[in-house]
């Protein structure tokens, strides 16, 4: 296919690595992603919009001025994306293709004889006819949120070259999302819209303003080495207290085993010795009460393995990381009606869903920044089989562009 803009954007930015770490203290918590940074930057300013600049924390910041006086009639709009991508599979070398989707497996690797079939992944059905975005199956793609960010500045390109009256518009970029943090040192008073939506994954058309409440949990299990020919009554292996502690856990709660509103606990992460186990788990709930009692639960299994083994046994950090913006949304519809009425004008029927993960919206909502999020065409995030369509990120750039006229 002859590639669009957005395409071209978008391959321009997956091509920059820019992977955030976990439990790191800084923003952002890798330096590469200032190299995205300071590129969208350049970019803005090459689009006109004068004032874009990186803060020390990596965040971005720019405005396109209104055609038309701002009043109520005609608001402060934003967009947001984040930067990041998540560590959760490699981010480099991304050696990104174009295949179009006839039905048949989609080739990725022939070394490796890995494919995006349909019969694993029914959702490609959707997208028969058109051109797929993927990776070559070692690394993630980087749709989550390059294609948000490459929507984003499209849109603005468009706006600006067609000269149509628009609103004052607002955008930001953020780090570190991935890893629960995009939104901690956010700017909402320099951003200065009066609401936002974030363009952070999932399908066209999705529209979404609620999502879970969520939560880490890291376990430390403490035990004693011996040699193993002499160790009985006197090894404590660490690694058996966590697997004791995993098996207490419901077999069906699992991001595997769940859908829409059901909540979960997940295991990210395991290292360990006899001396000493680490796990570290994410808990999700959409209901707020739900969320406490999950937190609650995993406390009470670590008070019941000290019991059972001895004081000091296992330890347990519990941290929030965001909550269901639902609370903030349902008294600011008129911002998802706007989203709505923009998708069904360029011919996208809206799909309204929780979202089963969490944006940088989330937070800003409940920090007074009524932000919802739109779907970017990303399929798979976080996953070495992403892919993002084309022709989709090229409608949503439609849809983005309708939202922000003045006459919307």
């Amino acid at each position: 296919m002859e590639t669009t803009p957005v395409v071209r954007r978008f391959l321009n930015y997956v091509a920059i690595p820019t992977m955030s770490a976990e439990n790191r203290p800084d923003i952002p918590s890798t330096d590469k992603q200032f190299a995205l940074a300071k590129y969208l930057v350049n970019e803005l300013k090459e689009l006109g919009l004068s004032d874009a600049a990186c803060d020390a924390h990596g965040y971005v910041y720019a405005t396109l001025p209104g055609t038309v006086p701002a009043k109520q009639d005609h608001p402060v709009i934003g967009l947001i994306a984040h930067m990041d991508t998540s560590p959760e599979a490699p981010d480099e070398p991304i050696h990104p293709a174009i295949r179009k989707y006839e039905g048949s497996p989609v080739l990725l690797n022939e070394e490796l004889g890995l494919y995006l079939d349909e019969a694993v992944y029914p959702e490609l059905g959707l997208y028969r006819g058109k051109h797929l975005i993927v990776t070559d199956g070692t690394t993630l793609l980087g749709g989550d949120d390059k294609a948000g960010i490459a929507e984003i500045l499209t849109a603005l390109e468009q706006i600006i070259s067609k000269n149509v009256p628009h609103r004052t518009i607002k955008v930001a970029f953020t780090p570190d999302e991935e890893v629960g943090r995009g939104a901690e040192l956010f700017d909402i008073e320099r951003f200065g819209a009066d609401f936002a939506y974030t363009v952070d994954g999932g399908r066209m058309g999705e529209l979404e303003y609620e999502n879970f409440n969520a939560a880490s949990a890291d376990l430390v299990f403490h035990g004693v080495n011996v040699h193993p020919g002499s160790a009985k009554n006197k090894m404590r292996s660490s690694m058996l207290f966590a697997l004791e502690f995993m098996g207490a856990l419901p077999a069906d709660e699992t991001p595997a085993t769940t859908e829409g509103y059901e909540g979960y606990y997940h295991l990210l992460s395991i290292q360990g010795s006899v001396e000493e186990t680490r796990l570290h788990y994410i808990i999700r709930d959409f209901d707020k009460a739900g969320f406490e009692k999950r937190k609650a639960f995993l406390s009470g299994l670590t008070d019941r393995i000290n019991q059972t083994h001895g004081e000091g046994t296992v330890e347990i950090t519990l941290r929030d990381s965001y909550f269901n913006m639902r609370q903030v949304m349902e008294k600011h519809m008129d911002v998802v009606d706007r989203a709505r009425e923009a998708c069904v004008f360029c011919g996208v029927e809206p799909l309204i869903q929780p979202i089963r993960g969490g944006t940088d919206g989330a937070t800003l909502s409940l920090r007074g920044l009524p932000c919802p999020n739109l779907g970017t065409a990303d399929n798979n995030a976080h996953s070495r089989f992403e892919y993002v369509c084309a022709e989709d990120m090229q409608t949503i750039t439609d849809i983005l562009e309708r939202i922000l006229l003045a006459t919307n």
